[in-house]
């Protein structure tokens, strides 16, 4: 080092001072010890007297240096760099610094490793982070970061300046980040740091290889209808047009990165030959016109709905049915795999694909074995692992204890004895803050003290007849570290009165860590009484009243102060009772165990006596002796040696508090100086802490040490430290022989310690161990792989008197062989006995009898498990490699916290983490361990630097370690939760991390690679129809064919009607004659007022009026289609019928929403273009609408067809026009969005509409005397069977209910219900959903405005999916209250090829619910188990199958029957299947597909629709009216939305429901796939910070119950998750807007 040739102190002050600021930087860790050396240097270099100092190397001398301003510029002035440095000094953490772990030879092993990895470096995909989250300061004082992975390359930096473009004068507040990003040659970048982690060169080679655009996926169902004219495809001559940015929904922040410069598309045509240079003209040219957002834009399918979850928006996603990919407006290119190229998103995917395509660790054996059962694949053993071969261990003898006549019977004997014999010898000197002397108290005080303190509480606390303490009892004693005479007074007076000491930590707040857990120790140990001083006590925190507050979990404590001058002197007479040792417990220490239980370890006091007397005896203390404590003297080594040892041997022990040694590290030093201290008892840190500061004091002497105790010698990470000290106090008389590490745990105490050695004697060996042998658990001494080593020091010989074996962690204790690492088991007197008040725990510790290879115990003598994983050496010397409680178990390996702390560390993360502050802890994930790193991110830290240092961690950890880590984390500083002596508490972290409350601020997951043991992927076998079908469709003789049937439609009641009038026009002129003025519809408005009714005639002369206005102004041929745009209401009733009167086709559409014309007016113009609409029906402010500016915005407004406003109809009488149809002829065309995205219309003919109503009539028991109130959207589906036609057909009167108006009336439903006294009711699930939320808490205030729902005797919601058990549960429960009975809520199913295919009826059983196996789901199969049983998923019978229905359950592939309780898709045959979907070109192959299909076998005559439904029907033991059993029909889920993943299949929903069980701040989710990736989109309802906690919850989850791992995490805010009137999720639409980048997402995570 330079400085042995530099007087110090001969140099100028300002060099000092430097010199003194670097050491403060080391010993905090903001520099590596390799940057200290050089800065060191440099400084000293002008100062250097001899010359061969080595030069400093050039490019060394280049580099800056990583911190500190010391090597640039003038030095400040001297007086503000003290003052810069006190205040450094005075916020010093406390915490566990990297210093344990420092070891050069480690930090040179990883950046090896990491070296190696260089050279294949994967371009890993940076997570998105929105700016707001997490940075408070304006955007435009960022500096644009560096867009390569580091700064290795220079030229890069350089090669991109070249590129920029001159930005056009922005306000500087709206150059958002994309300005970068536009600008940069790789567009892969985040929307918050706007930095490209691509490595240099790949990001060139993209654009080449993109090949044709190809479709993304090709529908099970193919698009039915073929636009002929395109009225918004813009030709793709004008890129620049075209790509203008979309219209964005109103609600993001101006501050966000999308509204600023939203993402520009690539052209959808092949790029240039030359691509590179064409991308880069592209970005220059995007980067002009991104301010400028004048032209208008396209108009956009696929905006986001705005926030509000009120506005239901039916959103067809791009890709429509049979449209061309021009008119779907999605400008993307599209790449081979189908990913697009156009935005960050989904560039960043493909890089996560290219990281994924690297081989895992074990390869997955890729085909499916076990149909039975999904069995986790289990890692084979590897056959190439080391496995122990030595000979079975024999137990360890320690020397014999010593007899010693003049040791005393008891350790109060010795006290008294002192207190009476060496009254002025000193006990105990405390230092105060500044590390100066306080107070010294000796013997003769100490025993007097104690006696006073013993006698008031045997004698004082209660009344005279009753006291409070009896022998025996526990107490608590609560003394902070400053403190120690206070204690040492306490705690002996609790001997002597022969109460039991409980000493604990000082409770600070009640957000303490592990606070209640404390609670715990004192109530097992029956702990009511605490002793405390007069100071402390005025410290904690107290209740407004002034009382103590009342820690969560503690017993109720009475609080009593020891100061002198509160206790009362004994009487003449009184004197304590001190008898001979026994075994009784003399004191409890507590014991913090890995999963955060606090036990106390009861030791009686014939072990506390055995123990100081073999540790005088092994550490050869002597009478009047100075001992130096820096440890905790409530517990542990300090106070073994500092507090009970001590006062045996009458030693003088000067206790230094940890405030002090965070102020002064060198203060424990000077005072074995001072003192001449023979005995030192300190960590590590102490040692590192001092030898970084020991400049300042030239004049120390450690001579005088004769040992010098290393409390956590055992940690093998301690060599380095005991090295490096000794490295530079030897100068100052430190001797080699005196650093004795040793190896202790609270249970069982000191196990081994190295004895002071003799001046001259060689020291002992060092073992240099393979952390690969050490992970099986066996001894390879390492030769080859030099990177992955672990040296580790001896502890010295077993203590006196004790007996010791090593035994195997796990399993039976069996006795481990010679090479073999296992816990230490000790026997001996001088140990813990047992867990207070726990006998169970006890008998697993306290009692192990060991046992040999063929499990028979050894012998008869119980030991004590130490908690040290170890092993004998050479000449009986303890090696301790690790601890039990740091033990990680992964994939049956064996991995020690601390190496990978220590690994994680020498990755330097001086610019990333917080004052070393790093953890490490598993959780069991998938049945198996999963390392998880938490550290502390230093408030400066970039976000590039952050990610930069994890992806390091990750590659280090991998490769010293060959184990995957699963989740890496950063938090703010000093965010985690602390010990009491500032250390991290894992184990509350580790809860924090399970609970979803660490708010990290950066995250990584990488279960790609460490989640080796999933089931293997199912591969399908080929089907093929023939003779072997019926086995194929698992139909086994005697198993009953998979169907179920409706009762008979036949011709029951009133003949007359339906005989007379076929058809609906024809039931509506016969009830205008016969009934005129019955009144079929009622609408209310959101008070419950009916703004309109309609009776029969009414309707029937508004329906006249408007099909002569049809002829008259639209002049309508017959069978012309006629697009009704009406808001739900009676207007839209009576023009239906008025088209039906004409001849003409109605076409029902829900009318755009005002406030967000640009997302839903688009999906109208596209109905209306399908269609081929003639006319439009609308009244006159949606027309004012349709002709707006704001109109033309979204779509062509000059090519709408006609449009006749039926508000203002002439009010002369019409002519008679009515045309009457015939049975085939199309009624209506009903179009609907599916789930999906898809836009599909279909043909309804009049017979199937005679049919459909007829059959609800059936199942309802509707007729003209019943009401029914409906509260749905009327645009499709059953929803407008039931609104519009059937009260025509059966003559009931219908009850309208807007669902709009519940927004601002939520109980508007429930009331109406309730004040008609409505038995019959239909609603959707957006209805319910709207009730459950709004109602939820006002049930009572209902009840108070009388609302009964008594009379409700069926609710049935209509739906086209799988019944929402839970939602129609809650609902059910909610309004228990107010009289709903629980069974009439029920629910019907529809689909796209029947409008109604079950609907629970009045009458009939039940529905009823079963429990499905998920597991056997995900394989096409039905296994029905126990309500209860682990991985079952409830579901509800979807209604009773309605008259004239047959419903088939069939194989899809083979298209053969299945048998009962099996799954396949629902086929149905009944006279109301629609007559097929509505196309342009008749595309008659597909029709037939989907209307007329015949099973492959059984009854090849009947013809069916395909539903596109999984589901199963199930025979009863419930009994139809007819007496017959009843068959259930079950449906699963849409075979369109199914994902296949790994060869299963999966239904969103269920992914789901363990999503949103994941955390209490997910409001909604959704799932969907991107190549074979499965992205989680879910909305926060809780604050940002909570974005974080979320990725590696859902991730577990989704890996749990579905044995998936999650590619992408996308957190948003909430109601972007795009939502259709009928309340289903539009996952399809969600996944454009996330790849197109629409979504301005909170975070997106992209697992690795």
């Amino acid at each position: 080092m330079a400085d042995r040739s530099v007087d110090l102190s001969a140099l100028p002050k300002e060099v000092r001072d430097q010199l003194a600021e670097l050491d403060l930087e080391l010993s905090e860790g903001d520099i590596t010890q390799k940057g200290y050396e050089k800065k060191r240097t440099k400084l000293l270099a002008p100062y250097v007297i001899q010359a061969p100092v080595e030069p400093p190397r050039q490019n060394d001398v280049q580099r800056p240096a990583p911190s500190s301003s010391s090597s640039h510029g003038p030095p400040p002035s001297s007086s503000s760099r003290h003052r810069e440095r006190r205040s450094r000094k005075s916020h010093r953490s406390g915490g566990t610094r990297d210093d344990r772990y420092r070891s050069d030879i480690h930090s040179e092993a990883v950046q090896a490793a990491l070296a190696k990895h260089k050279e294949e470096k994967m371009a890993l995909p940076m997570p998105t982070k929105r700016r707001s989250t997490y940075v408070p300061s304006p955007i435009n004082t960022r500096t644009p970061p560096d867009s390569s992975s580091g700064s290795e390359d220079e030229t890069a930096v350089r090669r991109q300046s070249t590129l920029i473009v001159p930005q056009p004068a922005v306000n500087p507040n709206l150059q958002s980040p994309d300005a970068w990003i536009n600008r940069t040659v790789q567009g892969s970048s985040t929307s918050s740091s706007a930095s490209s982690t691509l490595s240099h060169g790949e990001a060139k080679s993209q654009p080449q290889s993109l090949p044709k655009p190809q479709p993304q996926y090709k529908p099970q169902y193919q698009p039915l209808y073929q636009p002929q004219h395109q009225p918004h495809h813009q030709p793709h001559q004008q890129p620049q047009q075209q790509h203008q940015p979309q219209h964005q929904p109103q609600h993001h922040p101006t501050n966000s990165t999308n509204t600023a410069a939203p993402q520009h598309q690539q052209p959808q045509h092949q790029p240039h030959p030359s691509a590179h240079t064409a991308a880069v003209t592209d970005m220059m040219a995007h980067s002009r016109i991104a301010p400028s957002e004048n032209s208008a834009p396209p108009p956009d399918v696929t905006a986001v709905a705005p926030p509000s979850r009120a506005t239901r928006v039916d959103l067809p996603s791009a890709t429509v049915r049979g449209m061309s990919r021009g008119q779907s407006r999605s400008s993307m290119m599209e790449t081979a795999d189908g990913v697009p190229v156009n935005s960050r998103v989904s560039t960043k995917i493909q890089q996560l694909l290219n990281t994924l395509k690297r081989p895992k660790r074990p390869p997955l054996s890729e085909f499916f074995t076990d149909d039975q059962e999904e069995i986790v694949e289990v890692p084979q053993p590897d056959p190439n692992m080391p496995k122990p071969e030595g000979r079975q261990i024999i137990p360890v003898k320690g020397e014999p204890l010593g007899v010693v006549s003049n040791w005393p019977p008891a350790l109060q004997a010795a006290l008294a004895r002192w207190g009476a014999t060496q009254g002025k010898s000193p006990a105990l000197t405390a230092l105060d803050i500044t590390g100066k002397p306080l107070y010294t108290l000796t013997y003769g005080k100490l025993w007097s003290r104690s006696v006073k303190l013993a006698y008031t509480l045997l004698n004082k606390l209660g009344t005279k007849n009753e006291q409070i303490l009896k022998p025996g009892d526990r107490v608590a004693l609560v003394f902070p570290n400053s403190d120690p005479g206070m204690f040492w007074v306490a705690f002996y007076g609790c001997l002597l009165a022969e109460v039991i000491p409980v000493p604990i930590e000082v409770p600070l707040s009640r957000k303490d860590a592990g606070i209640s857990q404390v609670g715990f120790l004192l109530g097992s140990c029956g702990v009511g009484l605490a002793l405390t001083s007069e100071i402390c006590l005025k410290g904690l925190p107290k209740t407004p009243t002034g009382e103590i507050m009342q820690y969560k979990g503690w017993p109720r404590l009475k609080w009593v102060v020891t100061d002198t001058k509160y206790l009362t002197k004994p009487s003449k007479d009184w004197q304590p009772h001190i008898p001979t040792a026994n075994t009784d417990p003399a004191y409890i220490e507590y014991k913090a165990s890995k999963d955060g239980t606090v036990v106390g370890v009861a030791v009686s006091k014939v072990a506390m006596l055995t123990h100081c007397q073999a540790l005088t005896q092994a550490c050869n203390y002597c009478e009047g002796e100075t001992l130096v404590n820096v440890l905790d003297f409530k517990k542990d080594i300090g106070l073994w040696h500092g507090v009970l040892t001590a006062v045996m041997n009458r030693v003088h022990t000067v206790s230094v508090p940890y405030a002090v040694m965070k102020a002064c590290p060198l203060s424990w030093v000077q005072r074995v100086h001072i003192h001449k201290a023979r005995i030192a008892l300190v960590k590590c840190r102490d040692l590192h802490w001092a030898m970084m500061a020991h400049r300042e004091q030239r004049d120390t002497s450690l001579a005088s040490l004769h040992m010098l105790i290393v409390a956590d010698g055992a940690n093998p990470w301690s060599v380095s430290s005991c090295d490096a000290f000794l490295n530079v106090f030897q100068s100052h008389g430190l001797k080699p022989e005196v650093i004795c590490p040793c190896a202790t745990s609270p249970e069982a105490m000191t196990v081994a310690i190295r004895r002071p050695g003799v001046p001259g004697t060689p020291l002992p060996a060092r073992a240099i161990l393979s952390l690969g042998g050490l992970s099986h658990g066996v001894i390879r001494v390492n030769t080859e792989d030099k990177n992955s080593a672990l040296t580790v020091q001896d502890v010295g010989h077993v203590m006196p008197g004790a007996l010791m074996c090593i035994v195997r962690p796990e399993g039976p204790p069996q006795l481990c062989k010679t090479d073999e690492i296992g816990e230490i088991i000790i026997n001996s007197r001088a140990g813990g006995n047992m867990y207070y008040g726990l006998p169970g725990l006890t008998k697993n510790t306290f009692e192990v009898i060991p046992v040999n290879a063929n499990g028979v115990p050894i012998g008869e003598i119980p030991f004590v498990r130490s908690g040290l994983l170890g092993f004998v050496g050479p000449g009986s010397l303890i090696f301790v490699v690790g601890k039990i409680e740091g033990l990680l178990m992964v994939s049956g390996r064996r991995h020690n916290a601390d190496d990978l702390v220590a690994t994680a560390l020498a990755v330097e993360p001086v610019k990333t983490v917080y004052r070393g502050r790093i953890t490490v802890f598993s959780v069991t994930v998938f049945y198996d361990e999963r390392v998880v790193i938490v550290a502390e991110q230093r408030p400066d830290a970039s976000e590039e630097d952050s990610f930069q240092w994890m992806s390091r961690v990750l590659q280090a950890i991998d490769s010293i370690h060959q184990v995957g880590l699963y989740c890496l984390a950063l938090v703010p500083a000093n965010t985690l939760p602390k010990t009491p002596l500032g250390g991290i508490h894992i184990s509350d972290t580790k809860q924090y991390f399970l609970d979803g409350n660490l708010h990290p601020c950066n995250i990584l997951l990488c279960p790609h690679t460490c989640v080796t043991n999933l089931p293997k992927p199912r591969q399908k076998q080929p089907v093929g129809v023939g003779p072997a079908s019926v086995m194929v469709g698992n139909l086994v003789a005697g198993k009953r064919i998979a169907q179920a049937t409706g009762r008979d439609l036949g011709m029951i009641d009133d003949q007359d009607l339906v005989r007379k009038h076929q058809y609906l026009t024809e039931a509506l002129q016969w009830r205008a004659q016969t009934d005129a003025d019955h009144v079929l519809f009622v609408l209310l408005n959101n008070k419950g007022v009916p703004v309109s009714t309609a009776t029969c005639v009414q309707l029937h002369k508004r329906a006249e009026k408007i099909a002569a206005a049809l002829t008259e102004k639209g002049s309508i041929n017959t069978g012309e289609n006629v697009v009704l745009l009406y808001p739900p209401g009676i207007d839209l009733i009576a023009a239906f019928y008025g088209c039906l009167y004409a001849g003409c086709v109605p076409v029902n559409v829900r009318p755009p929403h005002p406030q967000n014309l640009g997302a839903t007016l688009p999906t109208v113009r596209m109905i209306i273009d399908v269609s081929k609409a003639a006319c439009i029906l609308t009244t006159q402010s949606l027309m004012r609408i349709l002709r707006s500016k704001e109109a033309a915005a979204s779509v062509n407004i000059k090519t709408w067809p006609t449009i006749i406003d039926t508000d203002d109809l002439p009010r002369r009488r019409p002519p008679q026009i009515y045309k009457p149809p015939t049975a085939e002829m199309i009624a209506y065309l009903d179009f609907s969005v599916s789930t999906t995205g898809m836009l599909t219309g279909v043909k309804i003919s009049h017979a199937a509409v005679s049919a459909l109503c007829r059959s609800v009539k059936l199942q309802c028991e509707l007729y003209s005397s019943r009401q029914i109130a409906i509260c749905l959207d009327p645009y499709c589906g059953l929803g407008f069977v039931l609104w519009c036609l059937a009260s025509v057909y059966a003559g009931h009167q219908s009850i309208l209910i807007p669902p709009f108006e519940l927004e601002s009336c939520c109980s508007l439903w429930l009331s109406t219900l309730s004040q008609y006294r409505v038995r019959d009711t239909f609603c959707s699930y957006s209805v319910m959903e709207l009730c459950t939320k709004g109602l939820g808490t006002q049930t009572e205030l209902l009840k108070a405005r009388g609302v009964s729902l008594s009379c409700v005797r069926s609710c049935v919601v209509i739906a086209e999916e799988r019944p929402r058990l839970t939602l129609s549960h809650s609902f059910s429960k909610l309004f228990k209250d107010i009289g709903l009975s629980p069974r009439a809520v029920s629910t019907a199913f529809g689909s796209r090829v029947n409008l109604a295919i079950c609907l629970q009826g009045t009458t009939g059983p039940d529905p009823c619910t079963v429990y499905v196996d998920l597991k056997s789901l995900r394989h096409d199969r039905v296994r029905l188990v126990e309500r209860g049983a682990p991985q079952s998923l409830p579901l509800m019978e979807s209604g009773k199958i309605l008259p004239g229905v047959r419903v088939i359950i069939v194989n899809p592939e083979t298209k053969g029957p299945l048998g009962d309780s099996h799954l396949g898709e629902v086929w149905v045959n009944s006279p109301h299947n629609a007559s097929g979907y509505y196309t342009i070109y008749g595309e008659e192959s597909l029709q037939a597909n989907h209307f007329n299909t015949k099973l492959s076998f059984g009854d090849p005559q009947t013809l069916w629709a395909r539903t596109g439904y999984l589901g199963f029907v199930k025979r009863t033991e419930l009994l139809e009216a007819s007496g017959d059993r009843h068959d259930a029909l079950f449906v699963v889920g849409s075979l369109d939305e199914t994902l296949e993943l790994r060869g299963l299949r999966y239904h969103p929903i269920d992914i789901e429901t363990s999503v949103s069980r994941a955390h209490r701040s997910i409001a909604e989710s959704a799932v969907f796939t991107w190549t074979n990736l499965l992205v989680v989109v879910s909305e926060l309802c809780g604050s940002e910070q909570d974005a974080l906690d979320l990725v590696p919850l859902i991730t577990n989850v989704v890996l749990e119950e579905h044995h998936l791992i999650t590619g992408v995490v996308v957190i948003v805010d909430p109601g972007v998750i795009p939502i259709n009137s009928r309340g289903e999720k539009q996952r399809m639409h969600l996944r454009d807007s996330f790849l197109a980048d629409q979504l301005d997402p909170i975070y997106v995570a992209y697992n690795m």
